[in-house]
């Protein structure tokens, strides 16, 4: 079997935490690391290799220049201009990482890459679609982290709430990675059983659906502000959207994804249920969205296009 092999492209904070991820989910061969900071990316280089001689079979992990890429199955971004200021958001990252994606993607094309980008630097979407112009690769191999982090914070909100396993729920978010992002209750359920009567049954009072979806869009920032980054639930993130490609486990997530039509929406990136294999995207799963959920969903989709006009 030809050896899977993953390169992070960006050995930070999100970078060295989705790296020590792949090492205890074992499913690649081999993990390869890029970063301007030379010194930096070989020390994370020395450390993770301690870190994965602890596991089971083999996996090398090396470190490259970007370019040198023709036999990568998946790349993954997650390049970054340094931390947010106080008062920024997602947004506010965007002329700072488009400037150095803007660089490597050429570089990378080049090299001869032709496998799927995963794209987990902010603000997601936009950088998304940035990634698929520049590389001239098929939609479906141009996927972003989007809101699957967030739908899994979502999901980890109600579980707690309830006691139960996050993975019991079936609720998730769709839109921007960002303030516009929305849940979809309308579709959202315990094994079939609403949330509010799940709720009501085992609590005696339905859920604050609007505070609960307020928490989770803002549980980054939260995290952010307490520790002064987030890695480890984005690095999770990562290593399960590869997981599902590498497997073609044809998995359905709330992933960023490049939009032909579905929605109403047309050549712009956002959140949307799809089907991952391991050529990336099968399918995009359009959901009957009641009126407000419509409306959001429009709202999140003028603003990222607002900052696609701006690359």
């Amino acid at each position: 079997m030809k050896p899977r092999k993953v390169m992070i492209i960006g050995a930070g904070n999100v970078g060295s935490a989705a790296a020590h991820a792949f090492i205890n989910q074992k499913f690649i061969e081999e993990l390869i690391l890029v970063d301007l900071n030379e010194e930096r990316v070989m020390g994370h280089r020395k450390d993770l290799a301690d870190a994965a001689a602890f596991m089971p079979g083999k996996l090398d992990i090396s470190v490259r220049a970007a370019s040198d890429c023709k036999d990568v199955d998946i790349a993954v971004i997650t390049v970054t201009a340094g931390p947010l200021k106080v008062g920024q958001t997602r947004l506010d990252e965007l002329k700072s990482t488009s400037n150095i994606v803007a660089k490597i993607i050429p570089e990378m094309m080049k090299g001869g890459f032709n496998g799927i980008f995963l794209i987990a630097t902010n603000p997601c979407d936009i950088i998304t679609y940035q990634v698929w112009k520049l590389s001239g690769l098929p939609k479906e191999r141009v996927i972003g982290t989007g809101v699957w982090l967030d739908t899994t914070r979502l999901r980890r909100i109600l579980a707690e709430e309830l006691d139960i396993a996050a993975q019991s729920i079936d609720a998730f978010i769709l839109g921007e990675h960002g303030d516009s992002q929305f849940p979809v209750w309308s579709h959202s359920s315990i094994y079939g059983k609403s949330l509010n009567d799940y709720s009501k049954a085992k609590l005696g009072a339905p859920f604050d659906l609007k505070a609960i979806g307020e928490k989770a869009k803002n549980m980054g920032f939260e995290i952010y502000h307490q520790k002064g980054c987030t890695e480890y639930g984005i690095g999770g993130t990562i290593v399960e959207i590869c997981h599902h490609i590498f497997s073609g486990s044809q998995r359905a997530l709330t992933v960023s994804c490049i939009l032909s039509g579905e929605y109403g929406e047309d050549g712009i990136a956002i959140g949307v249920p799809a089907i991952l294999t391991q050529d990336g995207v099968k399918e995009i799963i359009e959901l009957e969205l009641n009126a407000s959920e419509k409306q959001a969903f429009t709202d999140s989709a003028h603003v990222i296009k607002g900052y696609i006009q701006a690359l």
